[in-house]
């Protein structure tokens, strides 16, 4: 009689691959990076908003909220410049915060891509995108 017992109590405990393993233990991060991509990806929509308003006045001629004085015309320029140029920089940091995510994907997440050391906890909590430890970002003034 074939020894049943000894075969059904057997439990096979499945090894989780390091990627799987990396992604959980990283969860807390990919939710730190997900709340400030919508966070940043809202702000960029308001951007949008408001300096598509500005373009619509300008392009429909509405000139009522505007003053004709030459100072008030560089002024508008200069915020409408300003607007893009915090869209481009919010941009950029959503672009770190996906490059993050892919590599919470792909098990590299929290490994310095310079020196191949460990980013503190530290450091991913206060910038979770962050591909450098404190200590290449200094030695490479980055």
């Amino acid at each position: 009689m074939p020894n049943t017992k000894s075969q059904s109590t057997k439990t096979t405990k499945r090894k989780r691959s390091p990627v799987a393993s990396a992604k959980s233990q990283f969860e807390h991060y990919r939710k730190l990076l997900l709340e400030k991509k919508a966070r940043i990806l809202g702000d960029v929509e308001e951007l949008e908003k408001q300096s598509l308003l500005n373009s619509q006045r300008d392009a429909a001629g509405d000139l009522s909220d505007y003053s004709l004085h030459m100072a008030d015309v560089g002024t508008d320029a200069a915020e409408r410049e300003t607007m893009l140029g915090l869209a481009s920089t919010q941009q950029k940091m959503v672009d770190k915060i996906e490059r993050a995510l892919e590599r919470i994907e792909q098990g590299t997440y929290g490994t310095c891509e310079l020196c191949g050391g460990k980013i503190s906890p530290e450091r991913l909590e206060a910038l979770p995108e962050a591909n450098t430890c404190v200590t290449c970002m200094r030695k490479y003034n980055l």
